[in-house]
């Protein structure tokens, strides 16, 4: 019993030492990201971040490959794809006309669509706290989305869209990790998923962009390279292993919470780059946070 309750202690323990890496690392994930637009298409950023954190992941993905079960296969290639692929593409476009901070923040509604997708398509139940989380969370959205920069409501920024979505897309990943690849190391399931998408994005860099010139040709192409290199290596390729093990020894919810704390580092990044938020904009973040945190409670 007492050998038992030390086990609990110290899963608690690591559960929270990987949730503030995490914070750090993904916090930072969108200030890399707008660094990488000043030079680089949406398209080329999402793809170079994915092709960078599946090179570094190929030799570890060699060495598990031979351990992973058929019938998993098609549940990896969603994870590289719902987990990796496409968020990569979606932040990158949706930054093209959103604040890094304000994608950072809207990244805070992954916990509610792991609800969302959860009693969806895994079997979960919902509670009625839960539900008006859910509904507090998306009231705070349409503030974010309709604040404009003089400190009124604007038209809907559609590009937020974009933002929602790539969150829906993790909601989906992080269910799929929990139940249906339960038992598979993190890192094995990180870099096999990771290397099946990554030569979607070389063969899309390669044949329907003109990366290679802007790297050899364009001032402060090393500059930004180097940022979607740290982006896909650290905030893709390493925090990506450290959330699945999180995702596998806590629960899904919980994981998802990293995104509680992401956007006082990506607002703080965004403030130091000179980036303004007014009154709305704040409030927005508030009222999100908010509704995560009741549709959380009771776990």
């Amino acid at each position: 019993m007492a050998s038992e309750t030390a086990d609990i202690k110290s899963r608690k323990l690591l559960g929270w030492g990987i949730l503030a890496i995490i914070t750090l690392i993904w916090g930072s994930s969108f200030i890399l990201i707008k660094k990488g637009l000043l030079v680089f298409s949406p398209g080329e950023v999402g793809a170079l971040r994915i092709l960078f954190a599946a090179i570094v992941l190929t030799p570890i993905a060699l060495k598990n490959v031979s351990k992973i079960d058929r019938k998993n296969w098609h549940f990896l290639l969603a994870v590289g794809f719902a987990g990796s692929f496409l968020p990569a593409f979606l932040f990158a476009a949706a930054q093209t006309r959103l604040e890094s901070s304000i994608a950072g923040v809207l990244n805070a509604l992954t916990p509610l669509f792991v609800l969302i997708t959860g009693v969806l398509f895994f079997g979960q139940g919902i509670h009625k706290r839960t539900t008006i989380g859910l509904l507090v969370g998306f009231a705070g959205t349409a503030v974010l989305v309709m604040a404009g920069e003089d400190g009124g409501f604007a038209g809907f920024n559609a590009y937020a869209l974009l933002v929602v979505l790539a969150t829906i897309c993790y909601g989906f990943n992080i269910n799929i990790v929990k139940y249906k690849l339960v038992g598979m190391g993190s890192i094995a399931l990180t870099s096999i998923a990771l290397v099946m998408v990554g030569p979607l994005a070389a063969a899309y860099l390669l044949t329907a962009t003109p990366v290679v010139a802007k790297i050899q040709a364009t001032e402060g192409a090393l500059l930004a390279l180097a940022a979607l290199a740290t982006l896909g290596i650290m905030g893709t390729a390493v925090a990506l292993v450290l959330y699945n093990k999180l995702a596998q020894i806590t629960n899904p919810i919980f994981a998802s919470s990293v995104t509680y704390l992401i956007p006082i580092i990506a607002v703080m990044w965004g403030i130091l780059d000179g980036e303004v938020l007014v009154l709305q904009h704040y409030l927005g973040m508030a009222v999100i946070l908010v509704g995560v945190f009741i549709a959380n409670k009771r776990v």
